[in-house]
């Protein structure tokens, strides 16, 4: 019987390492879909943008490495059940990358983030202004040093052969001066190769946004998708109502070997 790896606390950079060096591939063949999606009907991705480089955005004041390889980010955090089906291209070939892993992380719905509750707490309302951003979404901002030892809503997950991860999670909450978003880093061998965010359509969220628990914290939402500095229409996730939640897909694609093409 193989081995239950779900949630295990497994260094990023040994990980990325570990597809030739530590026999990745072993370790994902007996841990099941906690650690490589399963694939999912080629359908789920049907009407999605494949081969247009997605827009790369600033990773934000508060990434860093989590070190949690799992699919269920959510811990004890409340709010709307959301699953994420991401697949990563690559831009020259069409191709799925596989063996690339996937980090994402987000607020909770209070709009807090994990490892730094208290930072995020404070500087919700100081979002980036274009003067910090470069044309090319990126900005100067560095990995933090985590000051709590929460790890809710982040987690990795490793690409399959058809180039899919699969996360559970909850609808991210909002906090001011941002519009609602999830955070994605793709890493390929020792390679940052794409910084993202994926939003969502404003009806969906007016939808999810007006119950519990969101409808808990003070303030009122004032930066939509039409007034976000980063918000671009190729960051929108396809999503459908799914049981007790939603399914949310998109396809990445990057130029995995960062040559340019």
């Amino acid at each position: 019987m193989g081995h239950d790896h779900e949630g295990q606390r497994v260094s990023r950079r040994r990980l990325i390492a570990g597809i030739s060096s530590l026999g990745l591939g072993s370790l994902i063949a007996s841990s099941g879909p906690g650690v490589r999606a399963t694939a999912l009907a080629d359908s789920r991705f049907a009407g999605a943008r494949t081969c247009a480089l997605t827009p790369t955005a600033t990773q934000g004041p508060f990434y860093f490495d989590a070190d949690k390889i799992r699919s269920d980010i959510r811990e004890d955090r409340p709010g709307t059940r959301l699953r994420l089906a991401i697949k990563v291209q690559d831009t020259e070939s069409c191709e799925p990358v596989n063996d690339a892993v996937v980090e994402i992380w987000h607020c909770d719905a209070a709009g807090l983030y994990s490892g730094a509750e208290k930072e995020s707490k404070n500087d919700v309302g100081a979002p980036p202004s274009l003067d910090d951003i470069a044309s090319d979404g990126k900005s100067d901002m560095a990995d933090m040093k985590p000051t709590d030892g929460k790890r809710y809503l982040r987690g990795a997950q490793v690409t399959n052969a058809e180039g899919i991860v699969e996360f559970t999670t909850i609808w991210p909450g909002w906090y001011p001066g941002r519009t609602v978003h999830i955070h994605v880093m793709v890493h390929v061998s020792e390679r940052r190769v794409l910084s993202t965010q994926l939003m969502f359509d404003e009806r969906l969220n007016a939808e999810v946004l007006s119950k519990p628990p969101y409808t808990r914290r003070e303030g009122k939402r004032e930066t939509f998708n039409s007034g976000d500095v980063l918000f671009q229409d190729g960051m929108l996730l396809k999503v459908t109502e799914e049981d007790d939640g939603y399914l949310g897909t998109i396809v990445l694609a990057t130029d995995s070997d960062k040559d340019g093409g």
